[in-house]
Order: C-alpha cells, then sequence, then structure tokens
C-alpha cells in the first residue's frame, strides 16, 4: 500500500526500515555491501502456465500454454536505501483480449525493487492517475520498442508488437475484480564478448491474480521468464542493416551507370521497356519513404536510416528518373522537333503520371495492408515487361548480362533480410518458403531474360505460331548477283560468297552482316536510303 508514497517521501522513519546493515545480504559477486544494479531496460522471454491446462478470463483469452512475453522496466532510486522503485509495462504474446482481439495484452505494472536481496515486487497499475509515467518516455527513446510498432503498422501480419491502446484500459477493468501480484528473481547473466559493456540481467518469478471478490483466481499462476536486451547490439543491428542498404543503393547506380552506356544510343533506349524503369524507380521511391519515416520515428538512428533514405533518393530521382526520360524520348522520335512547348506538355503528362502511380500505390497499400506479401510479388515481376517487350518487338539484346544479374541480386536483398534473417533487427517473423519461392521467381525472371539476350527474344516460342518474319539473308536474283560496295565500312562485298557473310535489307541494298547488325543497334534505318528496318 506504501509503494508510490515511496517516491514522494522525504524522511523515512528509522522503525520502518530499521538499520540498513540489518538486512543487508552480501553475494559473493558484489564489490561492496551497498552495490546495486540497474534493471531499468527491455526484457525478452516466455511466460507459461504452473499447471498444464489453458488459462482464460473475462478480460484475457490464453490461447496457448506458452508464449513471449516482453517487459519493458524503468528503475529509480528512492529516498530509502536498497529499495528502487520501478515502473513499466508486461506485453503477453499469444494472448487475446476479448475485445478487441489483437494477439498481445499489455498491463502496465509498478512496484519496487529491493536491491540488496535481488527482489522484484510489482502490482498491476491502471495509469488513471495524473501522475506522469515515466516508462512512456523510456518507451519514446527505446530503438526497441519504436522499430516494433514501425514494423508492426508497416508489416501487419507479423502479431508480434501490434498491441493497441485502448481509451480505457485493460488494467483499469481487470483491477477492479483481480489483484495483480508479481514476484520475481533478479540475477545476473554472464555476458558475452558481443554483449559490450552493460551488464545483462534474468528476471524469474510468478505472477498471480488473487480474485478482490473471493470468487477464486482471475487466471492460473503464469511463470514468467526474461532476459534483458542489449540495447547497444540491437543498435548496431540496425545500423548494419543501413549500411548494407547504402552499399546495395551504391551497387545499383554502377548497374544503371553500365545499362545506360549499354544502351546509349536512341535505337537501344527504344528497346528497354519504360514499365520495367518505372516500376524499379517507384520501389525505390517506396524504400525511401520507409527508411525515412523510421529515421524520423526513432530519433537516436536518424542519421543512419536518413543516410539509407539519401542514397534510395539517389537512385531513383537522379538515375532511374533520367533513364526514363531517355527511354520515353527514344520512342517518340517523330516528337523531338515539333518545339518546346510540346515537349513540355508530353513531359509533363510523364511526371504526372508516374508521381500520380506513385501516390496511388501508397493509398492502394494502406487499404491493402493485410495483403503486403502478394502486393511485394507483384511489385518484384518487374522483369516481367521487358520479358514481353522482348517478344513483341523481337529486339536483340536490350540489356546488359551484368545489368540483369546484379539487379536480381540486389533487389533481393532487402525483403530477404526482412522476412529471412532470424535475427533481423524489426523482429519480423522468418518466412523460409515465402522467401525460397520469391528467390525462384526472380531468379525464373532473370534466366529468361538472359536465355533471350544469347538465344534470341522469342527462343521459348514455337517456331509454327511465329510470324513470318523477314530474312537478311534471302537468296539473290542472278542478275543482282554482282560486286558492290558496302556503304557503312566502303569496302567490297564479294556476293559469290556463303550468304552468312553479307545482308540484304527489303530495300535491296547490300552490307556486311557485322556492319549492319552494329549499325542497326545504333538506328534502325537503311544506310543508303533511310528507308524503316525490320528486326533482324
Amino acid at each position: 500500500m506504501g509503494l508510490r508514497p515511496l517516491r514522494e517521501r522525504d524522511s523515512v522513519a528509522s522503525g520502518s526500515w530499521g538499520d540498513e546493515r540489518l538486512f543487508l545480504r552480501r553475494d559473493d559477486n558484489d564489490l561492496s555491501p551497498y552495490t546495486h544494479w540497474n534493471i531499468t531496460g527491455t526484457y525478452r522471454g516466455r511466460w507459461n502456465f504452473v499447471e498444464s491446462t489453458n488459462g482464460s478470463s473475462r478480460f484475457l483469452n490464453f490461447g496457448k500454454s506458452n508464449g513471449v512475453s516482453v517487459l519493458e522496466l524503468v528503475s529509480t532510486p528512492t529516498k530509502i536505501n536498497g529499495v528502487h522503485y520501478v515502473q513499466g509495462a508486461i506485453i503477453f504474446h499469444d494472448v487475446f483480449d476479448n475485445e478487441h482481439d489483437l494477439g498481445a495484452a499489455r498491463i502496465r505494472v509498478e512496484g519496487v525493487y529491493i536491491w540488496p536481496f535481488k527482489q522484484l515486487r510489482m502490482i498491476a497499475n491502471s495509469g488513471t492517475d495524473s501522475e506522469p509515467i515515466q516508462e512512456e518516455e523510456y518507451f519514446l527513446s527505446n530503438p526497441y520498442h519504436l522499430l516494433g510498432v514501425f514494423s508492426s503498422q508497416v508489416f501487419p501480419e507479423s502479431p508480434r508488437d501490434k498491441v493497441r491502446r485502448r481509451k480505457r484500459a485493460l488494467n483499469h477493468d481487470m483491477e477492479k475484480h483481480c489483484n495483480i501480484e508479481i514476484s520475481a528473481q533478479v540475477s545476473r547473466v554472464s555476458s558475452s564478448q558481443n554483449d559490450g559493456e552493460r551488464d545483462r540481467y534474468h528476471l524469474e518469478g510468478l505472477m498471480e491474480s488473487p480474485a478482490v471478490d473471493d470468487d477464486g483466481e482471475c487466471f492460473s499462476p503464469i511463470l514468467l521468464n526474461a532476459t534483458s536486451l542489449n540495447i547497444e547490439v540491437y543498435y548496431n543491428k540496425a545500423v548494419n542493416y543501413t549500411l548494407m542498404v547504402t552499399f546495395v543503393s551504391f551497387l545499383q547506380v554502377l548497374l544503371l551507370i553500365r545499362q545506360m552506356e549499354h544502351s546509349n544510343t536512341q535505337s537501344g533506349a527504344a528497346k528497354v521497356s519504360i514499365l520495367m524503369i518505372g516500376q524499379q524507380a517507384i520501389m525505390d521511391a517506396y524504400l525511401c519513404l520507409l527508411h525515412l519515416t523510421a529515421g524520423i520515428l526513432v530519433e537516436s538512428l536518424f542519421n543512419a536510416f536518413a543516410t539509407a533514405a539519401f542514397f534510395k533518393f539517389v537512385v531513383f530521382s537522379i538515375f532511374e528518373m533520367r533513364y526514363l526520360l531517355a527511354i520515353w524520348k527514344a520512342s517518340r522520335p517523330l516528337n523531338n522537333g515539333e518545339g518546346w512547348e510540346t515537349m513540355r506538355r508530353e513531359l509533363s503528362v510523364l511526371y504526372s503520371r508516374f508521381y500520380g502511380i506513385l501516390l496511388g500505390g501508397i493509398l492502394i497499400m494502406y487499404e491493402l495492408h493485410n495483403f503486403l506479401r502478394p502486393i511485394l510479388f507483384i511489385m518484384y515481376s518487374f522483369w516481367i515487361p521487358q520479358i514481353i517487350t522482348n517478344v513483341i518487338r523481337d529486339t536483340r539484346k536490350p540489356l546488359h548480362p551484368h545489368y540483369i544479374i546484379g539487379m536480381t541480386l540486389t533487389r533481393l536483398a532487402i525483403p530477404l533480410y526482412i522476412f529471412g534473417c532470424p535475427n533481423n533487427f524489426m523482429r519480423i517473423e522468418v518466412n523460409q518458403s515465402w522467401c525460397i519461392f520469391l528467390g525462384v521467381f526472380m531468379g525464373l525472371q532473370a534466366s529468361i531474360l538472359l536465355l533471350q539476350h544469347y538465344f534470341g527474344s522469342r527462343w521459348f516460342i514455337p517456331r509454327q505460331i511465329l510470324p513470318e518474319k523477314y530474312s537478311y539473308y534471302r537468296r539473290l536474283e542472278n542478275e543482282m548477283a554482282q560486286a558492290t560496295d558496302c556503304v557503312i565500312c566502303m569496302t567490297t562485298i564479294d556476293v559469290m560468297q556463303r550468304s552468312n557473310d553479307y545482308m540484304v535489307t527489303p530495300c535491296d541494298h547490300f552490307f556486311h552482316s557485322g556492319c549492319l547488325q552494329r549499325w542497326m543497334d545504333i538506328k534502325m534505318e537503311c544506310p543508303t536510303c533511310r528507308r524503316s528496318l525490320p528486326p533482324a
């Protein structure tokens, strides 16, 4: 009954606790009788019933006999030596609030930590008083908690950190009918090299709930086992992730430069699908917004996430938008000489469509946030428009092989980390089957593009259903079988040799095979009469 006055009491009667030295118990590991441990931090562990049967009440529905628990504790000294005041919250996962069915329940607690005996005693606190709650400030500065909230909003399919606040707290309803009491023993955990300088602690205790109105227990006794998390290690994980994103973005910039050099001509840029580049630009814009939002939410990690967001911004706003504009201009060669007003009007249409799709996609993902993984599959099908474009236009080598392989691998880095790494900092549940399916899906697209590059864009389509294609190696009539010069290299063409050594255009002009193929990589026009040429 005297928990809260401990913070405000200016003096304590000597008869209340007596001389400290009478009840202090010295441990072998302590350096002095007054050594205390600061138990402030985040603890993660498991809860389970003492008995094998599941429990439930009118407030909580324990669907399982055990589950994951997270404790957030803030310890502050009091006027009484040896006693610290503790505030915090306990989050029970795999427990269902009967009113909202959220998959997790949050109970606010307060109590005392008697550090000479390493004893922790807490009771439920409804938080209805007007006093400031220090654990709320700790939540707002704890990257573990803030990134958990962020990941639960971005990836709502993972219910680990989905804990919604109610206007009327769950504790307020339970306090009317239950006396929630928690007693735990605190012990120090042997630290490893990866733990840093901060000590780690282990809590092992019992949570009971005797009823106020003598109607029996509200739920069966629950065993709690939790170990403190090293926030520095968690912080380092988030920083390492942002370094990985920055490095991946840098590689994507190099791959884009290589691809832009590969298709630096008007004919080469026209072979690239504008939908493929636009889809990747929208993906990078979303990643830029997500990392910037995470940096704003977690102030201590702002610099790291802002750097990753900046590199993603550079990728999509400078390189991909520039390449998008080059492809758009190459696909409209007749409009280049129509004046600046026409060009500006069509450019405004292009940009309005891009940013309209970008904003519309945000609204769609907000409404369909429960179907995030199918949406990711749609976004990661960005190679399909290029495959279809190659088949329709029968284009030759529109993409560099390094660009295909490099973009496939770098695009897979972020989703495989989030959904495949068991120790990811966002605490998303691992789904190996989904990661394998995504990798196979992306590998299949890249394999088709590479086979189109080396064996032709229509290699997988039976010849019987293909449309008739012009043959540049057609046989010549006898009166045309005479020596002529190639206007590209200005050397003589011996038409009496093998037909594969020279090519004949539909307008009956002769060129060396290598000369005309290199020419068609730049322009699909006849070098002699400027007539349009069909695909080779």
